[in-house]
């Protein structure tokens, strides 16, 4: 069985949204193109409390992309994005996402942040991501959507340690920085997960 991991195509990561990658919006029509490719589409959601604590507004004197000691451990500041509820939270009207099996939230406690579509940062707890997929036969993982280096790294960096056979799907996601993508590749490759550079590239 394998599965399209799409991570978060939700409005604020788009052009317009709060915490917008560039570009983004250009991977959509691909992930629309590829998905009746796999035997079944999972998706994962940011969702955040309006008082999430990863957010730069939560913190006075605290500046946009500052990094700060969060419970342990190192965390960015972001502009509040993805908060329960508002548009910016919700998927995009141009991704056809009707034949999504499911979806996983992440980043509703608001005291640890959540890239990873299996685990909170501190991997203190789980989405059941993981258990879904064991249980659908799953073993081969796609991993496409926002943000390269961020999100859809994590997400493919968990499921390549989960035993998953993974890949990353460089040509449908789209970094916050060129720099952050080629780290981000660079230690995925170490890890096993394959770098799928080109969407002819997808032979099943």
């Amino acid at each position: 069985m394998k599965a399209l991991l799409i991570v978060d195509l939700q409005y604020d990561f788009l052009p317009g949204g709060s915490l917008a990658v560039h570009q983004g919006d250009d991977i959509i029509p691909i992930i629309n193109k590829i998905q009746d490719k796999f035997d079944i589409l999972v998706a994962t959601q940011d969702w955040h409390p309006k008082t999430h604590k990863s957010f730069a507004s939560q913190h006075k004197d605290k500046e946009v992309f500052e990094v700060i000691d969060l419970n342990g451990l190192p965390q960015v500041l972001w502009p509040d994005h993805c908060v329960q509820g508002t548009k910016g939270a919700m998927f995009s009207d141009a991704w056809q996402s009707n034949g999504v099996a499911a979806v996983f939230r992440k980043g509703m406690d608001e005291e640890v942040d959540s890239y990873s579509g299996f685990f909170d940062n501190g991997k203190r707890s789980t989405t059941g991501l993981h258990g879904f997929l064991q249980e659908k036969g799953v073993t081969e993982v796609y991993v496409c959507g926002l943000a390269a280096e961020f999100c859809v790294y994590y997400t493919s960096k968990d499921a390549a340690e989960a035993g998953f056979k993974t890949y990353f799907l460089d040509f449908a996601t789209k970094p916050i920085t060129a720099e952050g993508l080629v780290e981000a590749k660079s230690k995925l490759t170490e890890q096993g997960v394959i770098v799928v550079s080109k969407e002819d590239e997808l032979v099943f």
